[in-house]
């Protein structure tokens, strides 16, 4: 069933209309500060909005609704540490990165371990987050096969280049106010989506709620007993959600770019933890969008039958929406894609600029130059996460999986680097450096020879990089006194 000619018209006004509105901030971009940080000048709700648009991926849209229709909403659990993860991260890392004027996340690892250490760190941000962000680009062409009837190259191409171009003109400023379009559009058309699913069920939310109820209690939220090899029980949710966000907010400069181009610390902060309120209240919309997709198929059973969860949500919007909500949908899916693709993009640049190129090749270059370099970084890195994108349709497992095996793998001992950096005063480069190995081999062992949830992942990275350096500190010092 393919889109009406209103539908595909809809999306093709979107996609011109969010491209052309990005390219209008080119002429504000005079230097770096610019392109990168907006100079400064953001306010604290519009880099909130953009937060949660850059951790809302398509895999978000389409996998959290997946969760809600197979099992309940104890995915609100990890959500639920999320938010605790905003708060530590204000009061611990946000004072420092603004402190030390810096302009990416591992500048601060500069300046407390020096030069080695900052590479090592945004070495590791660079080939994670593009790799990362090529499976979130492949998820793409799994919606758009069955919105659209198209295939991998040209799904990836499409929303990429599209992306690139406002990118590369109107660095940090397209990219967090295109972002709060594309918050309003996605956010907007999901409600929509769950009013038509009531409306069409006979005795609407009731009906969702005795269904529910009836078939494994849906609607439940709290499950308190414990199990390693489950990722939604609640510790599991609550530490797993509190060290990963802690990680993902605290020292991947996918985020950090942006609590850096708030106008003062305190809009900063602000940003940050009303972030997490919305990605709850946002989760918990998608959850219940799943559960209602539950009771309308016992309603109105589907044609046919779904493979993964991820494709319950695409084939209510195809077979389900009337003409030209459909096309609202379909905008709304790829506003996700293009607003976490824009923020790998200019985060990606941003660090190759400032952590390598400006560090080690071009030190006094002027402003014109930096600029010009940051647009021709920002287009290769479009090259590279359509390469991955490409790469990832030849893994048998799931994107979703795949997306957060790759995140997981090195926020643990990043956010224990940072740790160590900013809690102990005494660990050194080569402790922390060897903490960090520590950590990366033991969380490798877990995942490959245990059936630990991937929630526990980061924590136990992050503690085992700490630990590991605070031990070969305190064992350094202890060498010294008994010498």
């Amino acid at each position: 069933m393919g889109l009406s000619t209103l539908d595909l018209f809809l999306v093709g006004a979107y996609l011109v209309g969010v491209t052309a509105f990005g390219l209008h901030f080119r002429r504000s971009q005079h230097s770096i500060k610019d392109y990168f940080l907006a100079g400064g000048r953001l306010p604290w709700w519009a880099i909130s909005f953009s937060i949660v648009c850059a951790e809302t991926s398509i895999l978000t849209l389409i996998s959290t609704p997946g969760i809600g229709y197979t099992s309940n909403l104890h995915f609100l659990q990890l959500v639920l540490g999320y938010l605790i993860a905003r708060f530590l991260v204000s009061f611990i890392l946000i004072p420092r990165y603004f402190a030390g004027r810096v302009q990416t996340a591992y500048q601060l690892i500069e300046q407390r371990f020096g030069g080695p250490l900052k590479v090592f760190t945004a070495g590791l941000f660079l080939l994670t987050r593009s790799i990362a962000e090529g499976i979130r680009v492949f998820a793409i062409s799994i919606v758009l096969d069955i919105i659209l009837d198209t295939n991998v190259f040209v799904a990836v191409v499409l929303v990429t280049l599209l992306t690139v171009v406002y990118t590369f003109a109107g660095g940090m400023a397209a990219v967090v106010w295109t972002d709060v379009l594309q918050m309003v559009l996605y956010l907007g058309g999901t409600l929509v989506a769950l009013a038509l699913i009531l409306s069409d069920i006979p005795g609407g939310w009731s009906e969702v709620v005795s269904l529910a109820q009836s078939n494994g209690d849906k609607l439940s939220l709290f499950d308190f007993h414990f199990n390693f090899q489950e990722p939604y029980l609640f510790w599991a949710g609550l530490i797993g959600g509190i060290f990963l966000s802690s990680a993902s907010h605290g020292t991947d400069q996918l985020i950090v770019q942006r609590l850096l181009a708030a106008r003062s610390e305190r809009e900063s902060k602000m940003a940050l933890i009303m972030s997490g309120v919305i990605v709850f209240l946002q989760f918990g919309l998608f959850l219940i969008v799943g559960v209602a997709l539950f009771a309308y198929f016992h309603h109105f059973p589907p044609s046919m039958e779904f493979d993964r969860p991820d494709q319950v949500f695409p084939y209510f919007v195809v077979h389900h929406l009337p003409t030209g909500l459909v096309g609202l949908m379909v905008a709304a899916m790829l506003a996700t894609a293009m607003s976490t693709s824009s923020a790998a993009l200019n985060s990606l640049a941003s660090s190759s600029i400032h952590d390598f190129y400006k560090a080690f090749i071009r030190p006094d270059a002027d402003e014109k130059h930096y600029l010009r370099m940051s647009r021709l970084v920002t287009l290769g890195w479009g090259a590279v996460i359509i390469g991955f994108a490409l790469g990832a349709q030849y893994f048998e497992r799931s994107v979703l999986e795949l997306a957060l095996s790759v995140a997981s793998v090195p926020y643990g001992s990043l956010l224990g680097i940072f740790l160590l950096g900013v809690l102990s005063k005494t660990a050194s480069a080569r402790n922390t450096f060897i903490g960090a190995l520590a950590g990366l081999a033991v969380l490798s062992t877990v995942m490959l020879f245990t059936e630990v949830a991937w929630t526990w992942y980061t924590a136990i990275g992050a503690t085992t990089t700490f630990l590991c350096g605070m031990a070969l500190t305190r064992w350094e010092a202890h060498s010294r006194s008994a010498a």
